[in-house]
């Protein structure tokens, strides 16, 4: 089986190819900046419709697993037009290539398409995003009706070819140093292991499983518990970790009070299954320190 996957050098898409190399796929990773560390590494650039759409003509993928996107939710607030560009129209181009070649795509999606009001969304529960990079990626699922929509909430792991750091790792450093850090107490979240989401992702891919599922970690916690739950597992000092509240965040665009994921439709049908939190930071403390 040969398979595309778009963002190979970030948190999920490395792991989704090296993951498809080691079960002998023929994998091609696309990339913007970074060059990917597994499959054969493809140019691609997402705001180009056109370049997108010959690059995955020249691949001749069964399979696109569609991991890019801007995700920097405030530069998608302050750059609405790009953020349109690329989170809606490449992932409008990504799905008409695959339709052309008759290949499977599963896109990957985001928590942030709900507003937050109550958490626990399950995959018929009505969207209504908050802010301008929950509206793109919402945008993007309306042209991938006919594949499969994974969404993911808070994707951790270890530190990919981008070498984009991400929160589980950025806390450890600051621990690490002895630094306090500020942490919200009234956001809540299902935190997401990269290497658990891209076997479930792959299984989808594998199976040709259409519809939407809610992938994600299986531990609903704010982002403080997340904080003192890390802290804990990698033996760090928890009293470092200072409470705080989201209306004290500058952040240039809203966020989801709530939106963790209720992962049971996975549970149900995957093999692969969402981990809860604890047993994901041990796997991720193993994967970074061995043992």
């Amino acid at each position: 089986m040969r398979i595309f996957v778009t963002g190979g050098s970030g948190l999920l898409g490395s792991k989704v190819a090296e993951f498809a190399v080691e079960r002998g796929y023929d994998v091609y990773s696309g990339y913007h900046n970074h060059k990917p560390e597994f499959g054969k590494a493809v140019k691609f650039d997402l705001a180009d419709a056109d370049g997108i759409a010959k690059v995955i003509s020249e691949v001749r993928p069964d399979v696109i697993i569609h991991s890019a996107a801007l995700t920097d939710v405030d530069r998608c607030e302050v750059e609405k037009d790009l953020a349109y560009r690329i989170n809606a129209e490449g992932t409008r181009a990504v799905a008409e290539a695959a339709r052309k070649l008759n290949a499977f795509l599963v896109y990957v999606s985001t928590d942030y398409v709900f507003d937050g009001v109550r958490g626990m969304y399950r995959e018929e529960d009505e969207t209504n995003p908050v802010n301008h990079y929950g509206y793109t990626k919402l945008a993007g699922e309306q042209h991938c009706q006919d594949f499969c929509i994974a969404r993911t909430c808070v994707i951790y792991g270890a530190k990919p070819a981008s070498g984009k750091v991400n929160f589980v790792l950025w806390l450890i450093d600051r621990l690490e140093k002895g630094e306090s850090v500020r942490i919200v107490t009234d956001q809540f979240i299902t935190p997401t292991l990269n290497t658990n989401l891209a076997k479930m992702i792959l299984e989808c891919a594998e199976r040709r499983l259409k519809g939407i599922f809610h992938l994600a970690g299986a531990t609903r916690v704010s982002r403080f518990e997340f904080a003192k739950e890390i802290a804990e597992v990698f033996g760090l000092d928890e009293n470092l970790i200072i409470p705080s509240k989201m209306d004290e965040i500058n952040w240039i665009a809203k966020r989801p009070r709530d939106s963790s994921l209720d992962v049971s439709k996975a549970m149900e049908y995957l093999k692969e299954k969402p981990f809860d939190l604890r047993k994901a930071l041990k796997v991720l403390k193993k994967e970074l320190f061995g043992g």
